[in-house]
């Protein structure tokens, strides 16, 4: 079996490549980019370069070509771009290779940050304030939020600081002091076929970003909401649905829906959930037992850069990161069997910590919220 997977500089890309290529599948891996750590991985049998995705009609005929001429199985997206684009163009490719994502009229809902809070509160699921005027913003700090996955995230702690930031385009909501949680789920066709779910132990920036150290849980009220969001959208294919659990009320808010893979990947497949074969499974054989048990208590880190950056903004965290090294509940995605992509991610660390130093922002780079207790 061939499997051509996208985006190939992402650290969820890596574990994808990893746990694909431990089943004897032959895997693809593709990226705009030469310089993409799953390239180095000895799982990857062929590397490809396709044009920047944010080139769509360019990307979705090179795509188009290239399955078109090559005999693969399964085509599996793993970035946000690479993912829409590919929905919003699904029945072209669908003669060719199998794509299992969802449709688009999922995809534009779950994808965009607005249409999503509109729709979960439609649906009851409770949501941080939004403001579609500045005006009415009475209490602060607020988030400034891009609509789609790649705008950047920013804080206001007053009128004078949110005047500095274009809110155009932009979802400004109130901020949720509270720590991070994900539901994560495998669909097909509408219906729940494997989920996982996982809290955030360290982040990077420390006021709220990606997991640099995460720990399987199960939480049957976590289970509820996300379910609730992901069958309302009738939806295919993976995708993660991100609360924070608010410390004033201990009530589940919802961030955003993150539809495709996601970075804490590697922590799911540690814990006996293996996503990217479980995707690939279905979009091959039509079907799968369901995947809806796993082990909790098991810790993943993402040493590099992530975790070493939350150790250079967060000193105090020393103490853990240290312990994690004897913690034999504590994984990592550093495989001695397969150490190439590792020495990249070293080097891309270095380059991540110089820049962050030289533009003053290594501690706070979305700056920093002042939140009244």
């Amino acid at each position: 079996m061939k499997v051509f997977i996208t985006n190939a500089g992402y650290k969820h890309t890596l574990g994808a490549v990893r746990a694909l290529g431990k089943h004897n599948i032959y895997v693809i891996a593709g990226s705009s980019s030469n310089r993409s750590q799953s390239f180095y991985s000895k799982y990857c049998k062929k590397r490809l370069i396709y044009p920047d995705p944010r080139k769509e009609n360019e990307f979705v005929n090179f795509m188009l070509s290239y399955v078109k001429t090559n005999k693969i199985d399964v085509l599996l997206p793993i970035g946000y771009l690479t993912t829409t684009v590919l929905s919003k163009h699904k029945d072209k490719f669908a003669p060719y290779i199998r794509i299992p994502i969802a449709d688009w009229n999922s995809m534009k809902i779950a994808s965009n940050k607005y249409k999503t809070m509109e729709f979960a509160k439609n649906l009851g699921v409770k949501i941080p304030e939004m403001f579609d005027e500045n005006d009415k913003i009475e209490s602060f700090p607020v988030v400034i939020k891009g609509l789609k996955e790649s705008g950047q995230i920013r804080y206001a702690n007053s009128f004078k600081e949110l005047s500095k930031f274009k809110t155009e385009n932009s979802l400004v909501q109130e901020y949720i002091p509270g720590e991070g949680y994900g539901f994560f789920a495998l669909f097909n066709k509408g219906k729940p076929r494997a989920i996982f779910m996982h809290k955030r132990v360290r982040e990077y920036p420390i006021t709220g970003g990606p997991s640099t150290v995460a720990e399987s849980i199960y939480d049957p009220k976590l289970k509820e909401v996300g379910l609730k969001l992901l069958d309302a959208l009738n939806w295919h294919g993976v995708a993660m649905v991100e609360f924070r659990k608010d410390f004033r009320d201990g009530e589940f808010k919802l961030m955003e829906i993150n539809p495709k893979f996601w970075g804490s990947l590697d922590l799911a497949i540690a814990s006996g959930v293996d996503f990217p074969y479980l995707t690939v499974k279905i979009a091959v054989d039509g079907d799968i037992e369901p995947v809806f048990e796993y082990e909790t208590g098991i810790k993943f880190r993402w040493l590099f850069p992530d975790d070493f950056l939350h150790l250079l903004a967060n000193p105090s965290s020393a103490k853990a990161f240290i312990a994690d090294f004897f913690d034999k509940d504590t994984k990592s995605n550093l495989w001695l069997s397969d150490i190439k992509p590792n020495l990249f991610q070293v080097y891309q660390t270095l380059l991540t910590i110089i820049s962050r130093i030289r533009n003053r922002n290594l501690k706070y780079p979305h700056g920093k919220p002042e939140v009244i207790s």
